[in-house]
């Protein structure tokens, strides 16, 4: 058990995941739409559903997370209601992908020396997630 993040897009869900799994240099993502899960012969699936993504996820510093589109019709707002936290003790690997995923987003604090981190930086991407890095140690380093 734990506490995995599900993040919903609005038709762009295939690019953000594709975009996070070369951010983080994970596995690319494996895909299911809309349509591939349809066989309900009683509903007709809209033609503008066929190709959104109903799920795929990422390994993510060790944590998985879960995406899919929004059903079209369906309300979405973006909002700062989920941040993704990334905790690693590869302070590099946090650099890294900070960097890729601030291209295009916005730098909320930029990855610095904290009280509670030797670096913690906080952005929010340009698909609208909010991000937060911090180099953890680990117990015994």
């Amino acid at each position: 058990m734990g506490v995995e993040v599900y993040l919903v897009f609005n038709g762009n869900c295939r690019e953000a995941a594709e975009f996070y799994a070369e951010a983080f240099k994970t596995e690319k993502p494996q895909i299911s739409t809309f349509g591939e899960a349809h066989n309900d012969p009683n509903f007709e699936m809209p033609e503008e559903a066929k190709n959104l993504v109903m799920h795929t996820r990422l390994n993510i510093a060790g944590s998985r997370v879960m995406f899919s589109d929004t059903w079209p019709g369906q309300p979405y707002v973006v909002g700062n209601n989920v941040t993704v936290a990334v905790l690693s003790d590869d302070e590099e690997y946090l650099r890294n992908s900070f960097d890729a995923l601030k291209e295009g987003g916005t730098v909320t604090m930029e990855l610095q020396e904290t009280f509670w981190s030797k670096s913690y930086g906080a952005l929010k991407d340009k698909f609208g997630v909010e991000w937060q890095f911090s180099h953890e140690v680990s117990e015994g380093q």
